[in-house]
């Protein structure tokens, strides 16, 4: 992952963060807010050719970031959002409760 960047892309009703190495779509996590300040991580997606990369994770991790800068929560709808959020203690601070 030499290369890989994140980008965020949103309208204010619904979004997605698509990590890119070279110009390529490694994987594409998609969302949507709900109320003033919550998003809904519903679905990810990685690239099979970026499979094993932790190309999920640092999408993941992108959006925690953004989530905090706004001061949103988080309702991890997507399984493999919610597997990251029940093993890494240290993103929990975003999660909806």
């Amino acid at each position: 992952m030499s290369s890989m960047i994140v980008k965020n892309n949103n309208d204010g009703k619904k979004g997605f963060f698509a990590a890119m190495e070279d110009d390529e779509e490694a994987g594409q996590m998609t969302f949507t807010f709900a109320g003033e300040d919550r998003l809904i991580v519903d679905h990810t997606e990685v690239n099979p050719d970026f499979k094993g990369q932790g190309v999920g994770k640092l999408m993941l991790m992108n959006l925690v970031d953004f989530a905090r800068k706004n001061q949103y929560k988080v309702i991890p709808l997507c399984p493999f959002a919610k597997s990251v959020f029940s093993k890494e203690e240290k993103i929990r601070d975003v999660l909806f409760t």
